[in-house]
């Protein structure tokens, strides 16, 4: 940062606190986290302290496949948010994980027009320790992207 000058606000950074402070140190070791109710068995993302299919408090932490398929998705061409907009265009998508939750992500490496509904997908982690897309000034959150499985 330059001295005298104020840093731009990032608004592609979470901001952990003690309950998801697990998902986003898995995040930053490479392997998705999902939360799984003891009570009715369902698993489910974004994590939350209680199983929103049945309100349970029930629920843990459980290690996910990181395999994925695309359900929708939407070419982005304008964000004025920082740090968005040097990323353009880029793919916002939902995608369905293995274990059966949706998830809202990005998509990487992937032509635009090779985009399919129902291809499989893998995750992979933008930020943390330099991983993919890893920018300077980027803090040391990870946070979930998903590319073309294979």
């Amino acid at each position: 940062m330059t001295p005298g000058r104020a840093e731009s606000p990032r608004f592609d950074l979470p901001e952990p606190d003690a309950f998801t402070r697990p998902y986003w140190g898995a995040a930053a070791e490479g392997y998705l986290l999902l939360r799984r109710c003891g009570g009715c068995g369902r698993a489910h993302h974004y994590p939350r302290e209680f199983c929103p299919y049945c309100w349970s408090e029930d629920v843990g932490w459980e290690r996910a496949s990181g395999e994925a398929t695309l359900y929708t998705w939407s070419v982005v061409h304008r964000n004025d948010l920082p740090p968005f907009g040097s990323r353009v265009p880029y793919v916002a998508a939902v995608v369905d994980l293995a274990e059966g939750p949706r998830m809202m992500t990005e998509i990487v490496e992937c032509a635009h027009a090779d985009l399919r509904i129902g291809m499989g997908l893998t995750v992979s982690f933008r930020g943390g320790g330099g991983g993919l897309g890893a920018e300077a000034g980027g803090g040391g959150e990870a946070v979930a992207v998903f590319r073309p499985r294979g």
